[in-house]
């Protein structure tokens, strides 16, 4: 058995980066469906459970669900900036 440090060093992928991958997969198929965006807005714990296909308990996914709502909110504020840009000839 190896020890817990060598686990952790041969682990494939940070937990982090698995995370933002998870974040970055709900954000992008809320973001291309507007039936799943619905859905999302009505109830965003259920949405994400759906999209990911797990049950757990909401204490578990509120994190998640509160930065994929984060995630969504940069996005279109990165939207929105481009879109003054635009406006202005920039």
């Amino acid at each position: 058995m190896l020890p817990k440090k060598e686990l952790l060093i041969n682990f494939p992928m940070d937990i982090k980066e698995m995370l933002k991958d998870t974040i970055e997969d709900v954000v992008n198929k809320i973001k291309s469906d507007k039936t799943i965006a619905a859905k999302f807005q009505k109830d965003p714990i259920g949405t994400v459970e759906k999209l990911l296909d797990v049950d757990l308990p909401n204490e578990q996914l509120e994190p998640l669900v509160e930065a994929v709502k984060a995630k969504i909110n940069l996005d279109n504020i990165g939207d929105m900036i481009g879109g003054l840009g635009k406006l202005f000839g920039k």
